[in-house]
């Protein structure tokens, strides 16, 4: 039975795969050429084309005060047919990154991929008598990238069962296993992801089985400190209207800039939702105030915020 902060630690070795955060990006939005997931979203990536984008908005449209569960709902049939058009959605992708500051969506998120993959995998775990904080970790990213199990009977059939080499011998043949069946896949997209087993080796190598803090893993420090951090890329404020918004240095970023970014978007002004007022929001703005004959300052006033439907 692992500890709640070794269950952390083996959740953002595999977030800082999938995310490149310690905490998990639950913003991220990514389409991968060739990938037959589509678009995906989340902490863990979950995707259009497996059904789990499905489940996991419907979960969140679902739950008292999400808050943007309306604005989902006029997406949801596309997202219940898997369109594949929804790659190229902007508005959609914008709005996927907007939800990641709504805590209710964080939550939602959690406990999806709770459901969906860490406890399945505790489970084949437990099944294997893999015990050890490392080994969790492995069988936890097989079962987020996908094909554990294939990879468990490539690895059970050059060693035998766990129980009988022993759980360490087991797990370094499967991540060896996992690492050519990864570099040499039919799939292009997959190939480059070998990387993430090369990181499981070296903490075998290191003999870090319990995964003792701090580590690093792909140059990122997984620590006490990293644990408890805000999750990058998530705003709790400042509210619309609160501020005006210019384009200044450091950028400004916040929910403000999130939501005056999503609501451009929606009015078919391309700019990418990320929370930060750059140049290309500054010049969205200016267009934005040109096509309703208002001053073109590229600045977001409290008028502004009004016109575009962010304040009350």
């Amino acid at each position: 039975m692992l500890t709640q902060t070794q269950k952390l630690i083996a959740q953002a070795i595999v977030r800082l795969f999938e995310t490149s955060t310690v905490r998990g990006d639950y913003s991220k939005v990514t389409v991968i050429p060739g990938d037959t997931g589509h678009v995906s979203y989340g902490v863990f990536q979950t995707t259009l084309g497996a059904g789990g984008l499905e489940r996991l908005l419907k979960d969140y449209c679902s739950r008292p005060g999400a808050r943007f569960a309306a604005q989902l709902g006029q997406y949801m049939p596309r997202v219940e047919q898997r369109d594949v058009g929804l790659d190229a959605d902007a508005v959609f992708k914008n709005l996927l990154r907007a939800c990641a500051d709504d805590l209710v969506m964080r939550d939602s998120q959690d406990a999806f991929f709770d459901a969906g993959y860490w406890i399945p995998a505790s489970r084949a775990a437990d099944k294997l008598a893999v015990e050890t904080p490392l080994g969790s970790a492995v069988v936890f990213d097989g079962f987020v990238q996908g094909a554990f199990g294939i990879v468990q009977k490539l690895a059970t059939a050059a060693v035998g069962e766990p129980a009988a080499v022993g759980e360490r011998a087991w797990i370094a043949e499967y991540v060896k296993r996992r690492r050519n069946w990864l570099a040499g896949n039919k799939r292009l997209d997959l190939r480059p992801t070998a990387y993430r087993m090369e990181a499981f080796e070296r903490l075998i190598d290191q003999g870090y089985w319990d995964l003792p803090l701090p580590l690093v893993v792909r140059d990122r420090e997984i620590s006490e400190q990293s644990l408890a951090e805000q999750p990058p890329n998530c705003y709790s404020g400042p509210p619309p209207g609160s501020r005006a918004l210019s384009l200044q240095t450091p950028l400004m970023r916040g929910l403000d800039v999130r939501l005056v970014q999503l609501a451009l978007s929606q009015r078919e002004f391309d700019v990418l939702a990320d929370g930060i007022f750059g140049q290309t929001s500054q010049r969205v703005v200016a267009r934005f105030q040109q096509a309703s004959k208002l001053p073109p300052t590229g600045t977001v006033d409290a008028g502004l915020f009004s016109t575009l439907g962010l304040l009350g």
